[in-house]
């Protein structure tokens, strides 16, 4: 999936929508003390009144909110694992039985409770339904609309939500003008700030894709990875986060940790380029080959494909890796680079690196940016100086 299906799905989640069908609804409520299942039940969605399906409304979005290898995660899953959960939630997807899908979710349940402990009470919300895409703009001359034709796709939704604990109050009692302690035991269900979830199946190009599912992570670029391989299945994963270092540190054993900033700049002008000549498909991703090139491209021209295989290997123990390029510069035009010194950090957009020198004077180093106006600081222009000129 890429961020424009799932940004389609997401705006789907909305009252009196035909796009959307959410058919049933399944909410489990686990113990910390025990990691039992205390209560569950399973209801229509559209039993629901408005203000309760608003609710959850808000809480799917949350689970489909976040950039793509960062909060979200397209997850392969594994081949040959014990008591898949692909095998699991493709049963549920298809059963047309309400109690066998519960039981299929349950299945999901039990595997979350045997891989950890949680500190707080949760609560795990299935829905099943399905997602409608128009397959095609409307046609004014014909007068044909957009939902005369459309994609259709089955799907479970799971989302994992924390309790809090209610607020000790106080109140005041108007009528008999007394004082009073307000005792709530039920705990407060957190549907703002989802800890995890997923979406099953995931769809690419229009179709259906069983063999993926969607991941949700509680927190930016901090997914659970005892979740996604032990509970859903899914193959490893790196986060954008985590890309990007493992690129650094292969342009760092290959060029032997010895980069000026021009180099660094047309690196970066490269990778933003194989984006955006890839715009409008899937997110480009770079192997080892398609690093050497553009290493070459920048200017490091005495680099061979065989260094940069190698450095694949040691760096990622992988040398058929491939890096998403869009991890490495995720936004080009406002993502800021930042330069740290001892004396003071700077940032500075990629494009703007070939304005930045590190240079050797008089037995000193000196970071130099060619500037074109007056430089403000803290309010204040800078009055320029001769290069080299003392201070009083």
């Amino acid at each position: 999936m890429n961020k424009k299906d799932i940004a389609h799905i997401r705006r789907q989640f909305k009252a009196d929508n035909n796009l959307l069908k959410i058919s049933d609804m399944f909410t489990v409520y686990v113990m910390k003390e025990s990691s039992e299942i205390y209560h569950h039940q399973s209801q229509p969605f559209e039993m629901l009144d408005q203000d309760q399906q608003e609710l959850f409304f808000n809480n799917f979005k949350k689970i489909l909110g976040g950039q793509l290898d960062e909060k979200l995660f397209e997850l392969k899953f594994q081949r040959n694992a014990v008591d898949s959960s692909q095998l699991i939630l493709h049963q549920g997807l298809l059963s047309d039985d309400v109690e066998n899908w519960k039981e299929q979710m349950l299945q999901i349940v039990d595997k979350m409770l045997k891989s950890r402990q949680y500190d707080m009470d949760i609560v795990i919300t299935f829905i099943r339904g399905e997602y409608f895409k128009p397959a095609k703009r409307r046609n004014d001359e014909t007068e044909e609309s957009d939902r005369d034709s459309v994609y259709t796709h089955p799907f479970i939704l799971c989302t994992i939500n924390s309790t809090q604990e209610p607020k000790k109050e106080l109140l005041f009692d108007y009528l008999i003008k007394e004082f009073k302690y307000n005792i709530v035991v039920d705990p407060i269900i957190n549907l703002n700030s989802p800890i995890g979830g997923f979406l099953f199946p995931c769809f690419t190009d229009n179709a259906t894709d069983v063999n993926r599912i969607l991941y949700s992570a509680g927190k930016v670029n901090e997914p659970d990875h005892h979740f996604i391989e032990e509970v859903l299945n899914g193959e490893e994963t790196l986060t954008a986060k985590d890309d990007k270092v493992v690129f650094e540190e292969i342009v760092k054993d290959v060029t032997r940790d010895q980069l000026n900033t021009a180099t660094l700049s047309n690196v970066y002008e490269e990778i933003n380029r194989v984006i955006e000549e890839n715009e409008e498909e899937e997110a480009p991703k770079l192997d080892y080959k398609d690093v050497q090139r553009i290493l070459k491209h920048s200017g490091i021209t005495d680099i061979q494909t065989e260094q940069v295989e190698a450095a694949f290997q040691k760096v990622i123990d992988d040398n058929n890796y491939e890096i998403k390029a869009s991890n490495i510069v995720p936004k080009y035009t406002s993502k800021s680079i930042k330069i740290e010194t001892k004396v003071a950090n700077v940032s500075i957009s990629p494009q703007d690196l070939r304005f930045v020198r590190q240079i050797n004077f008089e037995g000193k180093r000196y970071l130099m940016i060619e500037v074109e106006e007056d430089t403000v600081i803290d309010g204040f222009t800078m009055i320029p100086e001769a290069f080299g000129e003392k201070r009083n």
